[in-house]
Order: structure tokens, then C-alpha cells, then sequence
């Protein structure tokens, strides 16, 4: 099958379902034929101020219709979408800006302030458009006057090959790195994945709550239900209650998260578990779901986690444990079609089956590489092979397992301890909410393991309590030598517990507690 750019098999699925709701709020619905014309005003009214294939454009905003819709538009002229983290810094958002050659941004109103502040340190963004009505600079553009523009001048054809987005990932020390991801790598992931969730076209209904910045949601949240015929529920912000309230009143059939958000869903009173029991089955990714959070979460609403996973490089779904079939415990599942996943060793060899390697990814869906970083792109694959970091093993039945990310890993005494073991543990207490376990350096034992702990508020434990219930599972070194309670455990905007946050908080406290060593 000939390859397509993103915006022709968004065109096909609009011809297809044209009067079929594609985005779904409280308070409007698109249609498929709506959502084209408005890209492709979009997309007019860019080339007609100068864009031209190849730019970058930047995306600074809410998950919404208008999201979607600028999104598509980008695309459409051409161009090369590059997605803002909405957690990050004035100063950050202008680094990523600059370096990703940024030459038009597109910005919502609530991010007004931030722009103007670093409006002078973006010499080269030659437009800027407000969506909204408090513009950073009355010059600037409004959406309303990209809609206006005539489509009909809509000649380019986009190369499959060609950069559709640039995502930026989380930079575990110095500067993010930007993923380029071709129309090639999004379309095959998209399909793949598709057909993975078993999805019902025209009946399904992805609630997406989860920020569209980010590679997890803008995949399962956004192309893969445009690609396939079925509606998004975008909802800017993640509220427990609220959430419910929208997944109630538009029907949603299908909710993403990560763990941390099926933790607070938990937590919601009765009244709403009707409506989260609506909901056809959940999807986790983005972080390890821990085995306690899925059996409770199920065990109360009667709906079911399928949990995958992937990196951002690799658009980003890589396996996903089938839909209707068999779920393994702690286990991210089968390689989705088309995609292809080794357990490798340090040297690039394979490893036996059950034993521990880096998971690498060889597939359609792999990036071309990081944005004017080509020694990291090379430090990062085994010739065809992407190195995802983390370290994983396969079973006899090709189910694969996330063991831990190879920077989280802590050595002991020479001993690797993995920190998802222990937090596996630790969420079975019934006083933790939250857990998660870090290393911390030590003079004696190289490392040792800090556990960062939330605690339910009807439920109180010190810390020798947690260290008994753990020393009771655990061997002696992966037992915590110390444990820091938190009220809550930091996150970043997909609602992932951010362990960099933790390092900078253990090294505040420097106390090792030796006791029962």
C-alpha cells in the first residue's frame, strides 16, 4: 500500500464520515467535513503569509477543538508542527523555540503572559496568533482571520517523508532533544495502533485529558480517533470529578491515563462511579501502572486497563496487551503489527528469553533521529534498532515487561535493585497512595534506595512501619534505607510522577538513616 501523509488519510476519513461528530465537548460538535474546512482555512491562510514546506511552526496550547484543528491546519501548508510542554518556563519555552527554528507561533490566550515575556528573545518568528482575545501584542494575528482564508489555494502534496512534528522530550539533565517524526512514522503508528484497540468506527469516543502536547495523547487521543472515524472528548485540564462529569454527558467510551490518574479516580466518592463504569475499557501508558492501582480501579468500576507503551521516538505506541484477549500482569504487552521489539544487551546482542536487556524497536514507526543532534541520534540505535533506555525482558509468549528505565536503576553493594520492584510493594501497603523509589548515593554501599511516599489520609504509618512491611517482601538490599513523606509526589503535565524533582529533594536531605542495617 502506497504511503500517505497524515493530512490525505485525514481528507479519506473526512469524505468517509463527513457528518460524523469528530470532536465532541459539553458545548460543541465538529463534524468530520467541519474539521476539514477549518484545517484547511488554516492551512490557506498560512501559505498565503509564507509559509512554506519545511518551516516550523509552534503550537502553544490547550487540548481543544481549535488544538485539533491548528494541528491538522500546520500539516496541510506543509509544514512541521512543533508542540509546546505547557509546564515549562518562559525561558525554557523560548530555548525550544529558538532551537527548533520556530518561524510562526501559535499561542492560546492563557499563555499571553509567557509570551510576552519572551517575545525579545524570538527574533526569528516572523508571526504570531493569538487564539483567544487577550493577545500578547495587538499585532498579532487572531485565528478567526486565518479562517477566513480561501482554500481553494491549497496546491501542495506532502511527502510521506517529510518531518509532520518535532516533540521535545524530557530532558534528564541539560537541554530537551526534539524528536522528528515523519507523516510515515505517525500514519503507520496510527494504523497499527488502531487496529491493536479493536476500535469500533463510528461508535468509539476517546475521552483525552491528557495533555496533546505530548506524543501519548496527541497518538491515542487525536490521530488514531481521526484516523479511524470515531470522535475526542479534549478536556484542557485533568479534575477526578470533572472528568467523570464529561465521560457522563458525551458518552465516552474510552478513557487514557497514566497510573496517577487511575490512583485519583479512585479516590472519587460513590456518586460517580455510574459514570466511569460507562466507559468501555481504559488505556494506560506513559509510566509502569502499578499491579495494586489496575486490580482496585477494576475491582470498583468493572472496567478494565489494557496497558501499553512506547517512547515518543517511536510515535510513540510500540506494544499493547490485546484487547479482549490476554492481559498479563505487570506486563505492557504484545508488539502491535508492523513493529517489531528486541530485548538486546549492551553490545547490541540479543539476550535469552526472561533475561534482562534494553528494549530496542525496529518499525516504520522509529524517528529519523533528534533535531540537529546527530551524535545523540547515532548513541541511540544498534544500526536499525532504536535503544529506548529501558530495561526490559520478554516472555516465552513474546509479552514484554518494563523492568525499569536504565538511568532509574540502583546499584547496591554491586547489586541492581530495580525501583518498579519496590514500588510495586509499597502501593500494596494499605497506608501508600503514592511511592515512588530513587537511588541516593552513600559512601559504604554505593547506592541506596530512598522511597518517596504519599500517604492516605485515613491510613498513617511512619517510616519504620514502611520499612518493615518492605523489609517483610523485599531482599535487604532493595529494602528503602529511607523514607521521605510528601503530601503529594511532583508531576509533570501528563500526570507522571517527575523522579528528577525527587533527586533535587533527596539531596536536601542528606541524613541516611542506618538503622537496622
Amino acid at each position: 500500500m502506497k504511503t500517505k501523509s497524515l493530512p490525505e488519510h485525514f481528507r479519506e476519513a473526512a469524505q468517509q464520515f463527513a457528518d460524523r461528530p469528530a470532536i465532541v465537548t459539553p458545548q460543541q460538535t465538529v463534524t468530520y467535513a467541519e474539521l476539514d474546512a477549518q484545517s484547511d482555512a488554516i492551512a490557506a491562510g498560512l501559505i498565503e503569509r509564507g509559509v512554506k514546506p519545511g518551516d516550523h511552526i509552534g503550537l502553544y496550547g490547550i487540548n481543544s477543538a481549535a488544538f485539533v484543528a491548528i494541528y491538522l491546519g500546520i500539516q496541510k501548508a506543509g509544514a512541521t508542527v512543533v508542540p509546546i510542554n505547557l509546564m515549562l518556563n518562559p525561558e525554557e519555552v523560548a530555548w525550544i523555540l529558538n532551537d527548533a527554528e520556530v518561524k510562526m507561533l501559535f499561542y492560546f490566550d492563557p499563555f499571553t503572559p509567557a509570551v510576552s515575556a519572551i517575545r525579545s528573545m524570538l527574533p526569528q518568528i516572523q508571526n504570531w496568533i493569538c487564539i483567544g482575545q487577550k493577545r500578547s501584542d495587538t499585532a498579532d494575528l487572531s485565528l478567526e482571520e486565518l479562517l477566513t482564508s480561501d482554500p481553494r489555494s491549497l496546491t501542495a502534496t506532502i511527502d510521506p517523508e517529510s518531518i509532520a512534528v518535532i516533540i521535545y522530550t524530557s530532558g534528564t539533565t541539560g537541554h530537551p532533544k526534539g524528536a522528528m517524526l515523519t507523516h510515515r512514522n505517525l500514519v503507520s503508528d496510527a494504523l497499527s495502533t488502531g487496529e491493536a484497540l479493536k476500535l469500533r468506527p463510528e461508535s468509539e469516543r476517546f475521552l483525552v485529558v491528557l495533555p496533546m502536547f505530548h506524543a501519548f495523547a496527541s497518538m491515542a487521543g487525536m490521530i488514531i480517533p481521526l484516523l479511524h472515524g470515531s470522535s475526542l472528548v479534549p478536556v484542557p485540564k485533568f479534575d477526578p470529578a470533572l472528568t467523570a462529569e464529561i465521560i457522563d454527558a458525551t458518552d465516552a467510551t474510552l478513557f487514557l491515563g497514566v497510573p496517577s490518574m487511575y490512583n485519583l479516580l479512585l479516590r472519587l466518592p460513590e456518586k460517580y462511579t455510574p459514570a466511569i463504569q460507562k466507559l468501555r475499557f481504559c488505556v494506560s501508558g506513559g509510566a509502569a501502572m502499578p499491579a495494586e492501582v489496575m486490580k482496585q480501579f477494576e475491582e470498583r468500576f468493572g472496567v478494565l486497563i489494557y496497558e501499553g507503551d512506547g517512547p515518543t521516538e517511536c510515535s510513540p505506541v510500540t506494544c499493547f496487551n490485546p484487547i479482549e484477549g490476554l492481559r498479563k500482569p505487570l506486563s505492557v504487552g504484545l508488539a502491535i503489527p508492523g513493529v517489531e521489539m528486541k530485548i538486546l544487551d549492551a553490545d547490541g546482542n540479543e539476550v535469552p528469553t526472561g533475561e534482562p536487556g534494553e528494549i530496542c524497536v525496529r518499525g516504520p514507526n522509529v524517528m529519523k533521529g533528534y533535531w540537529k543532534q546527530p551524535e545523540e541520534t547515532a548513541k541511540s540505535f544498534f544500526g536499525e534498532w532504536f535503544r529506548t533506555g529501558d530495561i526490559g525482558t520478554e516472555d516465552e509468549d513474546h509479552y514484554f515487561y518494563i523492568v525499569d528505565r536504565i538511568k532509574d536503576m540502583v546499584i547496591v553493594n554491586g547489586m541492581n535493585v530495580y525501583p518498579r520492584v519496590v514500588e510495586e510493594v509499597l502501593y500494596k501497603h494499605e497506608a501508600v497512595r503514592e511511592a515512588a523509589v530513587i537511588g541516593e548515593p552513600h559512601k559504604m554501599h554505593g547506592e541506596i534506595p530512598v522511597a518517596f511516599v504519599a500517604l492516605n489520609k485515613d491510613c498513617p504509618a511512619d517510616e519504620r512501619e514502611i520499612r518493615r512491611y518492605c523489609m517483610l517482601h523485599l531482599g535487604r538490599h532493595e529494602t528503602p534505607r529511607k523514607v521521605i513523606f510528601m503530601d503529594e509526589l511532583p508531576k509533570n503535565a501528563a500526570g507522571k510522577i517527575v523522579k528528577r524533582e525527587l533527586r533535587k529533594a533527596g539531596e536536601v536531605e542528606r541524613g541516611i538513616n542506618l538503622e537496622e542495617e
